[in-house]
């Protein structure tokens, strides 16, 4: 157990150390934000992605059948995380195109299947829960949602309020320890 304690510390202070912005930033949400954690950072850096990946595997409930990756940051890190499970992804829009398959999901088809929600930061759930029953209307079932960082404010509630159990690598507070 302390070995993966110690290896979420390490990637904790890693992804900190990496993403933590501070300034004046507006969130999705609205709200103004000093500190922004920006998620694209990790992302675009293979060796810190594929560590992310590999800590997530250890999250992904055992009957999750396809993950559900949310666009734009969710879809490296369910391409990352797909690799390490062995499961088929979903890349799911924020809206249907209007042209070629005019799909909101594209990839692995997602009707009666359980799908795991993938997204990179969570701080309301705002849009993990726009997308969790926009899934649900192509008849998905979906359970559970898995992030990269949860920003613990509101979001897992949120998400529990819509029957979704939200499933963290790291937190706020374990990125605040890192320091």
């Amino acid at each position: 157990m302390t070995d993966t304690r110690d290896a979420r510390a390490d990637l904790a202070r890693d992804l900190a150390a990496t993403c933590r912005l501070t300034g004046r930033f507006v969130l999705r949400s609205g709200r103004i934000a000093d500190e922004y954690f920006d998620k694209y950072r990790f992302e675009a850096d293979p060796v810190l992605l594929d560590r992310v990946a590999a800590g997530l595997a250890e999250l992904v409930p055992s009957d999750t059948q396809v993950l559900a990756g949310l666009e734009l940051g969710g879809i490296p890190v369910v391409t990352a995380l797909a690799r390490h499970v062995g499961l088929p992804c979903a890349f799911v829009r924020k809206t249907a195109k209007a042209y070629g398959t005019a799909r909101l999901a594209e990839g692995a088809d997602v009707a009666g299947r359980r799908v795991l929600v993938v997204e990179d930061v969570v701080t309301s759930g705002g849009q993990v829960v726009l997308s969790t029953g926009q899934l649900r209307e192509l008849g998905a079932r979906v359970d559970h949602a898995l992030c990269v960082i949860d920003r613990a404010e509101g979001g897992a509630a949120a998400l529990a309020a819509h029957g979704v159990t939200l499933r963290a690598l790291v937190t706020r507070a374990d990125l605040d320890a890192a320091r």
